[in-house]
């Protein structure tokens, strides 16, 4: 919790107006387990950047536990984004940012892990609060926490339900909605966390290098 606190504190430095490369990652677990999650459960993440994708796998090292989701899956999704040919500009994370009980949810531990400015993009807040936007393409409304906007809906794609994109390490709420619409084409979701969270469901039916 010391830790999330100085990472909620801290000032890195602010994301170009246009990042050369915008990068995702996402972590999914073995099917059937019971309960939220266990420390020990395999996993699998994948991450993708400027057409390459690459994958990794293990035991998640800690339980399911809301406000440290940082500690169960951040592992994982480190070693995807290591595994890349080159670390992307801006990485985006399924998971929560600045909108967190503490100011740091995983998208931002990640950021400040890598070096690399973060956005979260997740189906919906965690504490922060705001009502959706126009049903028009690139609308967005605010979401917030404390009386600060921490994020925005954001309506990627008229007729569908809006994305709830954090602000994290390094960018601001509104970056992060630019970094998003930068990063989204014909779906309602960006491409590079499609394409991470596909080479990582790919690998978990594979039973790449499955956990014993």
């Amino acid at each position: 919790m010391r830790n999330q606190q100085e990472l909620a504190a801290a000032v890195p430095e602010a994301l170009p107006s246009e990042p050369s490369s915008i990068g995702g990652c996402f972590v999914c677990f073995e099917r059937g387990g019971s309960g939220p999650g266990h420390a020990g459960d395999a996993g699998w993440s994948g991450a993708a950047a400027g057409g390459s994708t690459a994958v990794a796998h293990g035991e998640a090292p800690a339980p399911y536990a809301p406000g440290l989701l940082a500690l169960r899956e951040g592992p994982l999704l480190e070693a995807a984004v290591r595994a890349l040919p080159r670390l992307p500009r801006v990485l985006l994370v399924n998971a929560t940012g600045r909108d967190h009980p503490r100011g740091a949810g995983l998208a931002v531990h990640l950021g400040a892990v890598l070096d690399v400015a973060t956005v979260g993009v997740t189906h919906r807040p965690l504490l922060a609060a705001g009502g959706w936007p126009e049903d028009q393409d690139g609308a967005t409304a605010p979401l917030v926490l404390d009386r600060m906007i921490v994020g925005y809906w954001l309506r990627t794609r008229h007729g569908t339900r809006p994305v709830a994109v954090h602000a994290a390490w390094g960018t601001s709420a509104e970056s992060a909605v630019a970094v998003v619409l930068a990063a989204t084409s014909s779906k309602r979701t960006p491409e590079p966390i499609r394409a991470a969270r596909a080479a990582a469901r790919e690998a978990r039916a594979r039973g790449d290098a499955r956990p014993r």
